[in-house]
């Protein structure tokens, strides 16, 4: 793709752009400031269809998702996988994180039971975090295993069963603690299970006591919040969960307002009409923390590659007007293998970081004026005006200082790493 863009035209078109903000009393300078604040913890597990490092896995099974496609060059071990995101990084300006699943654990060819992974089997993850400057995020994997197989795991109904996912909970919970106190920064750790029916219950509310007295059990041991910020995460329905999620939005609402922990909203997890913006105002109300897992649903639960559509700038909208982004915790949560992966992190970051900045620079307190005083005509009026302020100039600008491509320059890169590196792998 041929260059267009150089320095000083950027520089430039910054210029006519901060002037043009601060007519309206934003200052692009402080934005750009708060923009390197910004961190998105991006999901390890695009990189390689969900499939994980365990010994003898068969890979993704069962539990509610399905990563579709088959493009050429997916990671097949760590090194691999932490190779493309230290590339997909290179090409998404600011710093971020990088959120694990404990299936991709090392363990040096040796099958570990999941109930028995612990710290050492992520001293490679912990180091390359370390040399990347990168704070890590974790999640228990209530999937592909032998153990999920009557569809579930927390809430089962079979102590054996319930109690092998309590352990191997709780193990991630250590990890998460030692992640958080090794890198000096907390780690997030989510717990989402796929317990559900594909046809209808009789005993809903048997499922969920028993989910909550297990989560009781593992939240029973307290670690300092310094290193360790518990989340839990709800869902409408799945692939064989069609007709009950145990751990519904409602359950884990109630949970974590009563249990002092993250409430993790997924945008793929409601109806196909409900939207998760709406939302965040409400929860802020009563709980202190968010965690969103940003991804894009189609018709139905689905993780499609996020684009700068009309949800995305809303939440970004809905947490700037909220005053939350130190509240907020913003991951991204999507895993498509018909396209080239390193792209697929690349174009969701991107537009979720773009959201995020059209978001910063709007001019809200002149909106929030209009409202105050009653002016309802005027306050959509600005709320139209502000859609086409030029946010891509200063969004270059962000860019350039971070010294990452601008606009479309970086597909060329990912085009040449796929020829060199994705499509030499068997």
């Amino acid at each position: 793709m041929q260059k267009i863009y150089n320095e000083t035209g950027i520089n430039d078109n910054y210029q006519k752009a901060k002037a043009l903000y601060e007519s309206f009393g934003v200052d692009t300078d402080s934005v750009l400031e708060e923009m390197k604040k910004v961190s998105i913890s991006i999901h390890c597990w695009q990189g390689d269809d969900v499939g994980g490092f365990e010994v003898g896995s068969a890979g993704l099974v069962g539990g509610g998702i399905l990563a579709t496609g088959n493009h050429p060059g997916k990671a097949r071990n760590g090194d691999e996988l932490r190779q493309d995101l230290t590339k997909a990084l290179s090409l998404i300006p600011g710093k971020h994180r990088v959120n694990l699943h404990a299936i991709y654990a090392e363990t040096d060819g040796k099958f570990v039971e999941r109930d028995e992974i612990s710290i050492e089997h992520f001293d490679k993850w912990i180091a390359w975090a370390k040399d990347q400057g990168l704070g890590i995020d974790f999640n228990p994997t209530y999937f592909s295993h032998a153990m999920a197989e009557s569809g579930f795991t927390l809430s089962s109904k079979d102590k054996r069963i319930r109690d092998f996912w309590i352990r191997h909970t709780h193990r991630c919970r250590e990890i998460a603690a030692e992640i958080g106190r090794e890198l000096g920064s907390p780690c997030v750790n989510n717990i989402w299970i796929p317990d559900g029916c594909k046809d209808l219950p009789v005993d809903r509310a048997g499922y969920r006591q028993i989910l909550k007295e297990s989560l009781d059990e593992i939240f029973d041991i307290k670690y300092d919040k310094k290193y360790l910020l518990d989340a839990v995460e709800c869902k409408l329905f799945g692939i064989g969960s069609e007709a009950y999620v145990v751990g519904s939005h409602e359950f884990y609402m109630g949970y974590a307002l009563t249990r002092d922990t993250l409430l993790c909203l997924d945008a793929g997890h409601f109806h196909p009409t409900e939207v998760i913006s709406d939302k965040i105002s409400s929860l802020l109300t009563y709980i202190d923390e968010l965690l969103l897992h940003v991804s894009r649903g189609i018709r139905w639960d689905s993780d499609h590659v996020v684009i700068l559509n009309d949800e995305v700038l809303a939440i970004a909208q809905e947490i700037k007007r909220c005053n939350a982004f130190n509240k907020v915790h913003f991951g991204l949560d999507f895993f498509d293998a018909s396209i080239n992966r390193i792209m697929a992190w690349v174009i969701g970051a991107r537009a979720s970081l773009k959201a995020i900045l059209m978001a910063l620079l709007e001019p809200t307190h002149l909106i929030k004026e209009a409202e105050d005083s009653g002016n309802l005509g005027k306050r959509l009026a600005l709320m139209e005006e502000f859609k086409t302020l030029p946010f891509v100039a200063v969004w270059d600008k962000f860019c350039l200082d971070q010294g990452v491509a601008i606009g479309a320059q970086w597909i060329d890169d990912v085009e040449r790493y796929e020829e060199e590196v994705l499509l030499k792998r068997k």
